[in-house]
């Protein structure tokens, strides 16, 4: 796709121009140089040598009644999940609860994708297999996070960015060859603190050029500005900041040439916020959320795959069903990790004979989330655990 910012000169026209910011550039009395259409050869973008097989990946994770497992909580994030049922945050405790999970048997009936730390994409399990191994033997594509994290926006209203695109080139690689297939890249925005246009604008910028490396480099990029749930906002407000949100970055996507069938999206749902006495249905956040996706989202664009964001694993199981009641124009499907994993994690409790209850709660959840992408969930005989909410004020990735 083709963008003007690929013109090489900007010659003066007929008429004022008005730019971004509404401010015009003055017309000079003196002759006018006319534009010259610029011959399309000039214009032609290098496809990825990666274009056919980066469709192929998208569509396997966007395949009918599955989604993504998010597991790639940084080691320091991890230390809090393990902190929470009394386990040391070592790396043998890290592998064997990561073993727990790539190893539940029938996984791959509902998940399509698993996202990973770069710890886990070159670690193996407790048995000596290789954790991408364990994977592609389920048929789940593996993928890895490849953000190094928040960190303040200078200038901004307290708000943050997003860091990691140094070197990030040459990280995919490897990271292909590890056998990644697929990346994620985790910015957030902030209600309470605006969001200000600085922020919104860093956002979807970074966004854009992590996704055009990573399909130079064979990754298909998750695209993932989350609106946090932060705040006593209403649904109203998230669906106006989502619109801005989402408006940005498809507008930087395009002009990074960024290859639509060749991504996936993260978003938020839309719903109040976390603080808010107001508080949303299921088919109240279907209504809002689909009509955002259609108003922003193009068509070609293979699969949405929600982030859960702290709510409870039966709320964002839920909502996803609302979501699926009718056919969209997308695979409209879940990329969750603790609206999957808690209480997973809380059955294991790091005691080795609790591993095969551990995991198929685990798989409880998974199918839960299939049935809600076809849209046949029906919410009966969910757990009180299930039903927790998980929101954390503040919450650190």
């Amino acid at each position: 796709m083709a963008s003007a910012s690929l013109f090489k000169s900007a010659p003066v026209l007929d008429k004022p121009e008005f730019v971004k910011g509404g401010q015009s550039l003055h017309q000079p009395s003196v002759s006018v140089v006319r534009f010259q259409p610029v011959s399309p050869s000039s214009l032609t973008v290098r496809a990825s040598s990666y274009a056919d097989e980066l469709v192929k990946t998208a569509k396997t994770i966007a395949s009918p009644g599955r989604g993504i497992l998010a597991m790639d909580e940084s080691n320091a994030t991890c230390g809090k999940r393990l902190a929470s049922i009394g386990l040391e945050n070592s790396e043998a405790n890290r592998q064997a609860y990561r073993t727990l999970l790539v190893t539940a048997p029938g996984l791959g009936q509902y998940i399509s994708g698993a996202i990973l730390f770069e710890e886990t994409l070159y670690q193996s399990t407790t048995d000596g297999r290789k954790i991408v191994d364990v994977l592609t033997e389920q048929n789940i594509v593996p993928g890895i996070k490849v953000d190094k994290g928040l960190v303040p926006l200078a200038g901004s209203n307290n708000e943050s960015w997003c860091q990691g695109l140094d070197g990030v080139a040459s990280r995919s690689a490897a990271y292909y060859q590890q056998g990644a297939r697929f990346a994620k890249w985790r910015t957030v925005v902030s209600i309470p603190n605006g969001p200000s246009a600085l922020a919104v604008k860093e956002a979807a910028w970074g966004l854009a050029r992590y996704a055009a490396i990573s399909q130079d480099n064979g990754l298909v990029p998750i695209v993932e500005p989350e609106i946090l749930l932060d705040g006593d906002h209403g649904i109203d407000r998230t669906f106006e900041v989502a619109q801005k949100v989402w408006a940005e970055v498809f507008f930087y996507l395009a002009e990074n040439n960024v290859a639509f069938e060749g991504i996936l999206l993260k978003p938020s749902m839309v719903t109040p916020g976390a603080e808010s006495k107001d508080k949303a249905t299921p088919h109240q956040v279907a209504d809002y959320t689909l009509r955002l996706l259609r108003q922003r989202i193009p068509p070609a664009v293979p699969g949405i795959m929600f982030l859960s964001g702290g709510q409870s694993e039966v709320e964002a199981t839920l909502n996803l069903n609302a979501m699926n009641q009718a056919p969209n124009p997308w695979h409209v499907s879940f990329s969750y990790a603790r609206a999957l994993q808690n209480t997973c994690l809380k059955t294991w409790g790091g005691r080795p004979e609790n591993v095969k209850a551990a995991q198929e709660a685990l798989i409880v959840r998974a199918k839960a989330n299939s049935l809600a992408q076809l849209g046949k969930y029906t919410g009966e005989g969910e757990s009180d655990e299930a039903k927790q909410g998980m929101f954390v004020k503040g919450y650190v990735y």
